[in-house]
């Protein structure tokens, strides 16, 4: 599938979706988003695709944020349905059923850092810089801001960032537990795609069950959550590469996981 705005890759086991419209720092608009939403139903979806990889093409910005020359002329339905086809592309990679990595290279504002909080990991460069500026435009974060940032860093972190508009560097971000790793900019790649390779290794159906798992136990209580994670756990039992795994480990081998 060719596509205007991305540009995707298929690596071995390993999808990488990189938004590509670097005259515009790869900000989102219309048009990009649906694009997103089909690559994840077809590219991210596909059988051979272990891991995700998402980021922006060039060395400037993942994405810089929502294509504010595409937001200025838009009627307050116009912006209503916008924010919902922005939400919808953040929960398409967030039920995934399959982890995908943020690779964030550059600028990574408004809905750019909203695309990112909606992956299972953030590796950062040095360079990448953050933040939901949206209130110096008098609106505020539309594709999921407001909801996803509280429950990353918590709720006093994100008012401040979101009530202030200011941006952060990599540093910062990881202090506040907002990506899991910052690495060199000529590095940034080459991590993201070792760490996808040795995700892609484990097996896909405990890594699904994992990711629901976390997903659905972060938004309810701990008797619900540790009920939900028995019946997670058990599905795995269900598999033929759950027998793998444990026959390797009593043969003292390494599993070759067949997603089955």
């Amino acid at each position: 599938m060719s596509y205007d705005n991305l540009l995707v890759t298929q690596d071995g086991p390993v999808c990488v979706i990189a938004v590509n419209r670097p005259k515009a720092l790869n900000a989102l608009n219309p048009a990009t988003l649906r694009e997103l939403l089909q690559a994840i139903t077809e590219d991210a979806q596909a059988d051979r695709a272990r891991v995700v990889i998402l980021t922006g093409a060039g060395e400037r910005a993942f994405v810089a944020g929502a294509d504010i020359s595409a937001m200025a002329g838009m009627s307050v339905v116009e912006a209503k349905a916008f924010s919902l086809l922005g939400h919808r592309v953040a929960r398409q990679f967030e039920l995934l059923p399959k982890p995908v990595i943020a690779a964030v290279n550059g600028f990574a504002l408004g809905g750019g850092l909203e695309l990112a909080l909606a992956c299972d990991v953030i590796l950062a460069s040095t360079s990448a810089k953050f933040g939901q500026p949206e209130i110096n435009l008098g609106t505020i974060p539309g594709f999921g801001g407001s909801q996803r940032l509280p429950r990353r860093i918590g709720v006093g972190a994100a008012r401040l960032m979101i009530y202030s508009g200011d941006v952060i560097g990599a540093e910062e971000a990881l202090r506040l537990g907002l990506v899991e790793r910052i690495v060199a900019p000529a590095a940034l790649m080459r991590e993201a795609t070792e760490l996808a390779a040795a995700l892609a290794t484990k097996a896909p159906v405990a890594l699904q069950q994992a990711k629901a798992a976390i997903n659905t136990g972060v938004e309810i209580d701990l008797d619900d959550g540790c009920r939900y994670e028995a019946e997670a756990f058990a599905v795995t039992f269900g598999t033929a590469d759950r027998a793998e795994g444990m026959r390797a480990f009593l043969d003292k081998r390494p599993a070759v996981f067949t997603g089955k």
